[in-house]
């Protein structure tokens, strides 16, 4: 099954490769381990793994956390973590995993089945989220033994390995409470590292785990700095008060600092994607052809030059380019900036210029990027060229702004989306199958597009699994519940002496390579 997993992600590799600076086999090793300060503008939702449902957030949960199976740093490999080994039933429904002897959490207490059980449990009884990872896929998890854990899934999966890279799958200490979601516990779980510090919003620091089954990072201590702006990050880091510069940085920086030439440029191709959503059950954005007219009006090739500086590129689909069954459905749909389109559209759902479209835009300052107000300028200006469209543009605190998603009370906003797993399932189920997209608030359901994601998700021919994938872009480009905008690169900047930069096609940032010369 690990071989076939990587088959179907291997056209996927081909485009999303892995991005290192300097060589993290050999010199590393036998340096004195000191202090890395990363600086990011992002912020941390959840240190729980039962609701943290952000990119950032998970990047934090891998590197204090850990699973049954990981990503072989740099890689689309699977390989064993707190699992040694397992066995897969002949119909992929039956995952039986292997326990390494003596797994402890990072404060010494032992970890056995038990608690990779207890886990998983907690996220079902939670309901935060990312549970839809465990809930659709688990019937029921078992421990036959300390060592011994099995899953009964629901239905074949094909892909259930890469599930397992997700943090609702991390066995966590059991300081954390069984039935009750904890922002801000900070027990962890068994990764490299554990955290010793924890001061919301200013400063988080880590501390490899003493009690860490596999190879010591190379780096003691990671102190991890949030910044209210991009201009205040780049500052520190040409100040040297931070080792590494990380999410994110303006597209104006990365120019400049590339020029500069004092400081290592890391580009890191990707699964990110960027898109509108759209509240599919309040007015005016339940009729759909205001949210076909909002699409019809969008002008990607410039949102990418004018916002992003060319450091990005246009996407026409939530399922991003290169990866196999991708298909540009918006643009055959709507194509760009397609103002007499739009305008027919807002006519049929009654708008004139004399009764215009009112919304309301949001967007979040900080998480990301300090680009984020100039794409939500350039959308007001895009869609108000209709002369039927007034726009007012609002923003929110990432906390705040997530909470309002959840909780469907935005019109219209930008969001963002990295890869939960790399295959198109993780591009299409967590925006469009009922229930998995409650944490996007568009409110969007389609028995139609259920029926089809669930065929989907039990097949293992790529072909077959193609046509399904197609449909779906083909309803999506229908519906409107998302409008999808441009497909980034992220960009990693470092002091000279920083190296063992590790960042695959997951694009999770593991700090355990992270060393200095």
């Amino acid at each position: 099954m690990r071989r076939q997993y990587a088959t179907l992600a291997l056209v996927f590799l081909v485009v999303f490769s892995v991005v290192a600076s300097g060589c993290i086999s050999g010199g590393g090793g036998e340096e004195k381990p000191t202090t890395i300060v990363i600086g990011v503008t992002d912020k941390v939702t959840d240190l729980d793994p039962a609701n943290a449902y952000d990119f950032y957030t998970w990047e934090v949960l891998n590197n204090v956390m850990e699973g049954l199976v990981k990503y072989k740093p740099g890689t689309l490999e699977i390989e064993p973590a707190l699992a040694e080994s397992w066995e897969v039933n002949e119909d992929s429904t039956v995952w039986t995993f292997h326990l390494r002897k003596d797994l402890k959490f990072a404060d010494g207490t032992p970890l056995t089945a038990k608690d990779v059980v207890r886990s998983i449990e907690r996220v079902m009884t939670i309901q935060g989220d990312p549970s839809w990872l465990v809930t659709d896929f688990v019937d029921k998890v078992e421990a036959k033994d300390d060592y011994t854990v099995v899953f009964y899934l629901k239905q074949p999966t094909a892909y259930f390995l890469a599930l397992l890279t997700t943090p609702p799958y991390f066995p966590v200490h059991p300081d954390y409470a069984p039935d009750q979601i904890q922002s801000d516990q900070t027990a962890g779980g068994a990764g490299p590292y554990k955290i010793t510090k924890w001061v919301r919003d200013e400063e988080l620091v880590l501390e490899a785990n003493p009690n860490y089954y596999g190879e010591k990072p190379k780096t003691e201590k990671i102190i991890i700095k949030f910044y209210r702006d991009a201009s205040t990050m780049r500052l520190a880091l040409q100040n040297g008060e931070i080792d590494i510069a990380w999410r994110t940085l303006r597209p104006s920086d990365i120019d400049s600092l590339k020029k500069d030439g004092n400081f290592n440029v890391i580009e890191v191709p990707g699964g990110f994607i960027r898109y509108i959503c759209l509240n599919t059950k309040n007015d005016p954005t339940s009729n759909v052809k205001v949210r076909q007219a909002l699409a019809a009006a969008v002008d990607r090739p410039e949102i990418a030059q004018k916002v992003f500086m060319g450091t990005v590129e246009p996407l026409y689909s939530l399922v991003p380019n290169g990866m196999w069954s991708h298909k540009d459905v918006f643009k055959t749909a709507y194509g760009d900036g397609n103002i007499e389109k739009a305008k027919a559209l807002l006519s049929e759902a009654g708008y004139s210029e004399s009764n215009p479209l009112e919304i309301q835009l949001w967007y979040t300052p900080t998480h990301y990027g300090d680009t984020e107000a100039d794409l939500a300028q350039i959308l007001k200006e895009q869609w108000e060229k209709t002369g039927m469209i007034k726009v007012t543009i609002k923003s929110a605190e990432w906390g705040t702004y997530t909470d309002y998603a959840r909780n469907g009370q935005m019109q219209v906003y930008l969001l963002g989306w990295y890869p939960d797993y790399l295959d198109p399932d993780d591009y299409t189920t967590p925006f469009l199958k009922t229930g998995a997209n409650k944490w996007a608030g568009t409110g969007y359901s389609n028995p139609t597009m259920d029926d089809l994601l669930s065929q989907a998700q039990r097949l293992s021919d790529q072909n077959e699994r193609t046509k399904l994938y197609e449909q779906v872009q083909d309803i999506l480009a229908q519906d409107v519940p998302y409008i999808p905008l441009i497909q980034g690169k992220l960009f990693v900047v470092t002091q000279k002496n920083v190296k063992g930069v590790t960042i695959g096609p997951d694009m999770i940032f593991r700090y355990s390579t992270l060393y200095k010369e």
